[in-house]
């Protein structure tokens, strides 16, 4: 039986991801599964830059548009869900495509989250009990002594995240990051993770003028149709986070715009740290297709 093959293609927001992933899956006629915590949900597509059916070009995509932002979704979900469905297309097929910018996601499929130790569950009632008292940003700077590797790599507001790294701190005495790093899962299947940067200040020139794209195309808008669901982890993000804070009087439009820009800069970073930690990644401009192809056909037909 021919080795099967996952090819994972991570970077930052607004590199140029999804143009790269739908050529590469054309020129090797394969199927991809969408890495990104938000746009398996039907209700976010402005503000979770979701790429249009143009965009998708026909090839068939995973977890985008699959449920509701009202359904619970995980990590763990996206690991469980995921490998089934490699399990059913490498039945026929040898080359499947990852493509995101969801470090938790991408590491959750590709090395496993198993080796997580469970703790007691009051850690967690706990841990929500102290943001509602103390807010979200106590607790992060928490996180930063006893993890400040992770909490390099998240976003301060991400309360979901923060709370799941606290409990596990807490409930072994060690950073959660230790458990990331450790033994992994093996997989069926071989990886080949091809990671795509632009200089700083072109990345950053991208991701204004996509915040701007945005902005036009209706973000405020549509936060404001998902306005009543702004406590849900989806909406508790970079994107939407600042659209509400406008809403709620805390500062103009103006000042939402900049923060909208600011954040994703600052996300874009934090992509980055994630993945420049994995090893294996090796890294292109996503202009250069030519090679990126003459790196993937050697490994893929081995």
């Amino acid at each position: 039986m021919n080795k099967k093959h996952l090819i994972v293609v991570v970077g930052p927001t607004a590199v140029g991801k999804t143009a790269l992933t739908v050529q590469l899956a054309k020129h090797f006629g394969v199927k991809v599964l969408n890495a990104d915590s938000r746009q398996v949900f039907k209700e976010l597509s402005i503000g979770t830059a979701k790429p249009t059916l143009d965009e998708l070009n026909g090839i068939q995509h995973f977890f985008i548009n699959d449920r509701s932002i009202k359904d619970e979704f995980s990590a763990g979900h996206f690991e469980k869900e995921g490998l089934t469905i490699l399990n059913e297309i490498y039945k026929k097929e040898d080359v499947a495509i990852l493509s995101g910018g969801s470090g938790l996601y991408i590491d959750a499929l590709c090395f496993g989250f198993s080796n997580i130790p469970k703790v007691d569950s009051s850690i967690r009632l706990m841990l929500k009990e102290r943001e509602n008292e103390e807010g979200v940003k106590q607790l992060f700077k928490e996180l930063q002594l006893l993890d400040p590797d992770y909490a390099k790599s998240i976003n301060p507001e991400n309360q979901q995240r923060i709370i799941r790294a606290l409990e596990i701190c807490i409930g072994t005495g060690k950073p959660f990051s230790s458990f990331r790093t450790g033994s992994k899962e093996q997989r069926s299947f071989n990886l080949i993770f091809i990671g795509l940067e632009l200089p700083r200040e072109v990345l950053y020139d991208r991701i204004n003028a996509r915040m701007d794209e945005m902005i036009a195309n209706g973000l405020f808008e549509e936060a404001k149709l998902n306005e009543d669901y702004k406590h849900i982890n989806a909406l508790k993000t970079v994107g939407y986070s600042e659209i509400f804070g406008f809403f709620e009087g805390k500062y103009d439009k103006g000042e939402a715009i900049r923060l909208l820009k600011r954040n994703s800069r600052r996300y874009a970073k934090r992509q980055l740290t994630w993945f420049k930690k994995n090893d294996l990644v090796q890294w292109f401009e996503p202009s250069h297709l030519d090679k990126i192809i003459d790196y993937l056909v050697p490994r893929i037909s081995s």
